[in-house]
């Protein structure tokens, strides 16, 4: 005889309902998934429908969800519309640059407060966290004079700096969480093999805090493509204006061109996605490298 048990039915019937609960929870949570991510998705959908209607489709009415006649040569004559391109290089030059200097600036001082204990390191942290929770909006009267003062109104310098100045206390914030989290015999072991301070800080511990690294880069570039209310309010020549400024003009009191606000904002949501794509492999990436030698 055989030493092995034959499944009795009733066991065979419990592991098949087993499967069939694990299989029905996988469907369930994928369906929500789903939902979740078309009520994300809606919006740049019905941006994208509309604009690819024609001009005499958008004030018809009753409105139509679907074009009945697509127009997509909407997205070249954008261009020719309004100087985006123009714009468009402005927004990448202040975020670009507004990063730049964020990090430049957040790093070292993340990393100091995260290896030494110093008087008032608390109240600095502290202040750097309640500096996070003002808006621009809040002091952008502020900021105007202060852009005056220095004649900064209307360049690119201003709104860099400006950028650059309320992103700052995020990435430092980040930062020092990430460089805290890091055992500081790393460092150490690094030192025994002959690494300097440079060489120590770049080959062990910024490998471990990229992620950290990446989501000050993300988020800070974000912040200054998407800001609004302080280009508005410094700049006013049109060729020195980001593309947040540049994409309300297309609907004011004089002219309504309703396909061509949304063609505006599907590209401009352009190169976040390509930012996104090509640094979202170092936020995982760097998760385990630099711990290994």
């Amino acid at each position: 005889m055989s030493g092995r048990s034959t499944p009795r039915p009733k066991d065979r019937q419990g592991a098949g309902e087993g499967a069939f609960a694990r299989r029905a929870k996988v469907a369930i949570l994928a369906g929500v998934g789903y939902l979740v991510a078309f009520v994300f998705i809606a919006p740049y959908l019905e941006m994208a429908l509309t604009a690819l209607k024609p001009d005499r489709e958008l004030t018809k009415s009753p409105t139509t969800f679907l074009p009945k006649h697509w127009d997509f040569a909407n997205f070249v004559n954008v261009w020719k519309a309004a100087p985006i391109w123009k714009n468009m290089q402005v927004s990448l030059i202040v975020a670009a640059v507004a990063t730049l200097i964020a990090l430049a600036v957040a790093l070292p001082a993340a990393y100091y407060t995260a290896r030494h204990r110093f008087r008032g390191r608390g109240a600095f942290l502290l202040l750097v966290l309640v500096t996070q929770m003002f808006a621009p909006t809040a002091l952008v009267i502020g900021i105007y004079r202060e852009m005056v003062a220095l004649n900064l109104t209307d360049t690119l310098l201003g709104l860099i700096l400006v950028n650059a100045a309320f992103n700052l206390p995020f990435c430092v914030w980040i930062l020092h969480g990430y460089f805290s989290s890091i055992p500081k015999a790393l460092e150490e072991a690094a030192y025994l093999d002959g690494a300097g301070k440079i060489k120590a800080l770049t080959r062990v511990t910024l490998p471990l805090s990229l992620p950290g690294l990446v989501t000050a880069v993300i988020y800070t570039f974000i912040g200054a493509w998407n800001e609004y209310v302080v280009a508005l309010t410094i700049t006013s020549s049109p060729d020195r204006q980001p593309l947040t400024v540049a994409v309300p003009g297309f609907v004011t009191s004089y002219q309504q061109h309703w396909q061509y606000l949304f063609a505006t904002s599907l590209i401009a949501i352009v190169p976040v996605v390509i930012l996104f794509v090509f640094i979202e492999r170092y936020l995982i990436g760097g998760l385990t490298a630099g711990s290994v030698k």
